[in-house]
């Protein structure tokens, strides 16, 4: 049988640390559409901005009821994603997100070239992606930070947006 399907594969071997992530934000009540609305220009722009590591960015439409959207996202290595979470606009965002949702849920879930994956799910009322098969715990301890759910060896690249006692212990 001769094809007529043309095939091609992707040479990863220069990206030996290559990461992966898929991000979704849902809205979960009317109000989170102005959430929403109000993010996806500041996403937009730092995308465009190219930070040091993100190799490419995506937009992807998870449904549109209940509107549920995201994007995926290449980076080089980890210490470039979490550098950059760690750092301006999106700290900021972390942080007024997880004071107040807005009327939205959060969610990525985060691939390893070399192995290994790890995933957060913040005000998500349904089971989505490996949280539907995967039991689901406390976001606390060894399953708070995504270094740590990875099991990512070294130090992190710059402090965390919020600490675990901060976020559980105070009024953020």
């Amino acid at each position: 049988m001769k094809t007529k399907v043309t095939r091609s594969a992707v040479d990863l071997s220069g990206y030996p640390d290559l990461v992966v992530i898929y991000l979704g934000m849902r809205v979960n009540v009317l109000t989170g559409i102005k959430t929403l609305v109000g993010l996806g220009p500041q996403i937009a722009k730092s995308a465009a901005d190219k930070p040091d590591g993100l190799l490419l960015h995506e937009n992807l439409v998870y449904s549109l009821f209940p509107l549920h959207v995201g994007m995926r996202q290449y980076w080089r290595d980890y210490d470039s994603l979490e550098g950059w979470t760690r750092s301006q606009p999106h700290r900021q965002w972390w942080q007024n997100f997880l004071k107040d949702s807005g009327g939205t849920g959060f969610w990525h879930e985060t691939y390893f070239m070399r192995g290994g994956m790890e995933a957060i799910y913040d005000d998500i009322p349904v089971k989505i992606g490996l949280s539907k098969f995967a039991p689901i715990q406390p976001a606390r301890g060894a399953m708070f930070s995504a270094r740590k759910r990875l099991k990512v060896a070294g130090n992190e690249v710059a402090a965390a947006t919020l600490s675990e006692d901060e976020l559980y212990e105070s009024k953020v």
